[in-house]
């Protein structure tokens, strides 16, 4: 048999003062109502020794707040990649004194719509709607009638949700300059999309923002893509095959790589033609996936910031919770994240000449 729950009374007589009092006290408002502090000792002291705990349910419907936040996802709960997104959420949740009720759609659209259900059923206080990969969405009606955000997504639609993503187009710039800092002007290729703003996987809305930042980098010092490589998925195996393509015909001295899974392809790929990174090819990519600081040398990438991602989410939604309704001036607002450069070992200074092709 359970214990008996701690209650408001239990703690009123052992305190010796009336219910109200009690209640007063643990609110908060014993001094604005003139409560003794010796009344009020007396009251936190029996709550601490009994281990009192509010009910939160009585306390939603007395305040009309259920202090949680849905959280409802495609696939972040269950990837190692973004986990980070949801630890920067619960630790921004709970340094106010909220929870985070998680859900996983695994993209199943009948799903998102029954947990966002299920989420306004509890009285979520308001929502994170979030993907695993940056994209745009179609946005569900049920995630309409409370407080959200997007994370890590635009909608295909106009709508008044504000959205969190990674500023992916800095990230481009960001990844250009590291090869222009390090001398490289010449035999610069893309591998993974690329050269012309077509030329991305279907629905990689980071390919194109990254590819925008990319060329507008190079653009500004004078510096011109030597060619590209596109993949059609962003894994090793592709990055492998391109970059081999790459190398039948053309001898680079520096690769961007679309994302790290990329960059591995591209290590093998090089090592296969006796090409040394950085000797003889620098290299640079994105997202900072664990395997950028196992590869040999390890990987210069410019961070996903998934931790500071999920807080921002949290930040923006209290924002909405607070937002006046006639105010529209913040609504549909897209908040960017910057991406930090991860400097390893995978850059070195470029003195050559132009590139050459294989005779």
């Amino acid at each position: 048999m359970s214990p008996r729950r701690v209650t408001l009374a239990d703690v009123a007589k052992a305190a010796g003062v009336s219910r109200p009092t009690a209640s007063l006290v643990l609110s908060g408002r014993g001094r604005e109502l003139r409560i003794s502090q010796d009344v009020e000792e007396r009251v936190l002291r029996a709550a601490d020794e009994l281990q009192y705990r509010p009910n939160i349910v009585s306390v939603g419907l007395r305040t009309g707040t259920s202090r949680t936040i849905g959280f409802v996802s495609d696939t972040v709960a269950t990837s190692r990649l973004a986990g980070d997104m949801i630890k920067g959420a619960l630790e921004a949740a709970r340094e106010r004194g909220f929870m985070l009720f998680i859900g996983e759609t695994e993209g199943d659209a009948e799903l998102e719509r029954l947990l966002l259900q299920a989420m306004h059923d509890r009285q979520v206080d308001g929502l994170i709607l979030a993907s695993m990969f940056t994209r745009t969405i179609k946005v569900p009606k049920a995630i309409t009638t409370a407080p959200a955000v997007l994370l890590n997504a635009l909608p295909k639609q106009p709508t008044p949700l504000p959205a969190v993503l990674p500023d992916e187009v800095e990230a481009g710039r960001r990844a250009a300059r590291v090869l222009l800092e390090a001398g490289h002007r010449d035999g610069i290729y893309l591998i993974g999309a690329g050269p012309g703003l077509r030329n991305v996987p279907a629905e990689s809305l980071a390919a194109v923002e990254r590819l925008v930042g990319i060329r507008e980098a190079l653009g500004e010092a004078g510096v011109t893509v030597a060619g590209a490589r596109t993949c059609p998925d962003w894994q090793p195996e592709y990055g492998l095959a391109a970059t081999r393509d790459l190398l039948e015909t053309e001898r680079p001295r520096a690769l961007i790589c679309f994302n790290d899974r990329i960059a591995l392809g591209a290590y093998q790929a090089l090592d296969d033609f006796g090409l040394k990174v950085p000797a003889d090819v620098s290299v640079v990519s994105f997202d900072d996936h664990p395997i950028a600081s196992w590869m040999r040398p390890q990987l210069t990438t410019v961070a996903l910031p998934h931790y500071e991602l999920g807080r921002k989410a949290v930040d923006v939604l209290f924002t909405e919770i607070e937002r006046d309704s006639a105010d529209t001036e913040q609504a549909g607002q897209v908040h960017r994240v910057p991406m930090p450069v991860r400097n390893r070992e995978s850059v070195a200074r470029d003195s050559s000449a132009e590139p050459h092709a294989l005779r």
